[in-house]
């Protein structure tokens, strides 16, 4: 379209002009876009859609990373799934070189794995009654509480007794034949499952400590023997170990919240919640650091399980008498 000429305005005309444009500029100022107040409403409708929008998805952010604890991006094994096996390959860690190797048992493919089905619900019931058993002897100030059958270790308050001299004989009506028949058969499916699932002989396998029960609750740390949720590695924690095992004896969210087992790894940490009777083992070096997060309530049962290849460094299984 053709641009159009204006001619100069008359004398009166141009003093009302300048009256005007006076008018117009002290009204721009504060409309530097020349808006009229139409448009305003809409630029201000539409910043406030943006803003909404921007703090609604903040919201679900912070609620996410919330519920999620310290980036957590993917879920292993969930609650309610009940996984016949899965089993997730990793580069081995250089820890192993600084330990004497046993061919056909130490680590060369490293890796995690999360079953349903080595152990029934109703048998880590079972095994969840001889910790409520032992544990109910004593008991840590503090969240977390050990009782190690192997060694006799039992949290007292702020200290570690040996049940077994501590009680004496009285131990036998704690716990019975039966109660460490089924402990012992239960290490031994697990120690099958380690062995099939990486390729090793059981028989290389041999039982190491510690090998313990855990009872964690949201009651605050007294000692760092309470601090259960820093990241580590068994490796480096324990050198014995080779191989780990958690065997779970309570359900996440219905017998307590928080408490997940967190592999920790750059930017994509992965977490396996923990369901009666489901067994998680991997290999013990720095390709798997993990953690345990905050139970926040109720109270979360386990037994670590721990394997080495080096038969020096193995205990036998516990025994009543």
């Amino acid at each position: 379209m053709a641009l159009q000429r204006r001619s100069a305005p008359k004398a009166h005309e141009a003093g009302a002009g300048a009256g005007e444009r006076r008018r117009r500029g002290r009204s721009q100022a504060g409309n530097k876009g020349g808006w009229t107040p139409r448009q305003l409403r809409k630029k201000w409708l539409s910043v406030a859609v943006v803003l909404g929008t921007c703090v609604g998805l903040a919201g679900f952010l912070l609620q996410g990373q919330q519920g999620g604890e310290e980036g957590i991006t993917e879920v292993l094994a969930g609650r309610s799934e009940v996984l016949s096996g899965k089993f997730f390959i990793v580069p081995c860690s250089e820890d192993y070189d600084s330990h004497r190797r046993f061919e056909g048992c130490s680590p060369r493919t490293c890796g995690r794995a999360v079953t349903d089905a080595v152990i029934t619900r109703e048998e880590a019931q079972r095994i969840r009654s001889i910790a409520e058993k032992g544990l109910a002897l004593g008991g840590s100030d503090g969240g977390a509480s050990i009782l190690d059958l192997h060694s006799g270790a039992l949290s007292v308050g702020k200290h570690f007794v040996n049940l077994y001299r501590y009680f004496g004989d009285q131990i036998q009506n704690v716990f019975s034949e039966e109660d460490f028949q089924l402990y012992r058969d239960v290490r031994r499916r697990v120690q099958l499952a380690i062995a099939q699932a990486f390729g090793i002989s059981a028989s290389a396998l041999h039982l190491t400590k510690p090998t313990f029960f855990s009872r964690i609750n949201s009651t605050g740390a007294r000692t760092v023997h309470d601090e259960y949720w820093h990241a580590h590695v068994d490796k480096v924690t324990y050198g014995s170990f080779d191989y780990t095992s958690l065997l779970y004896l309570s359900d996440y969210l219905t017998d307590f919240g928080g408490g997940r087992f967190v592999f920790m790894e750059d930017g994509a940490n992965r977490t396996v919640e923990p369901r009666a009777g489901r067994v998680s083992f991997f290999t013990s070096g720095s390709e798997n650091l993990h953690r345990v997060e905050k139970v926040h309530w109720g109270t979360r049962y386990a037994i670590t399980i721990a394997f080495t290849c080096n038969p020096d460094h193995g205990i036998s299984d516990p025994a009543l008498a």
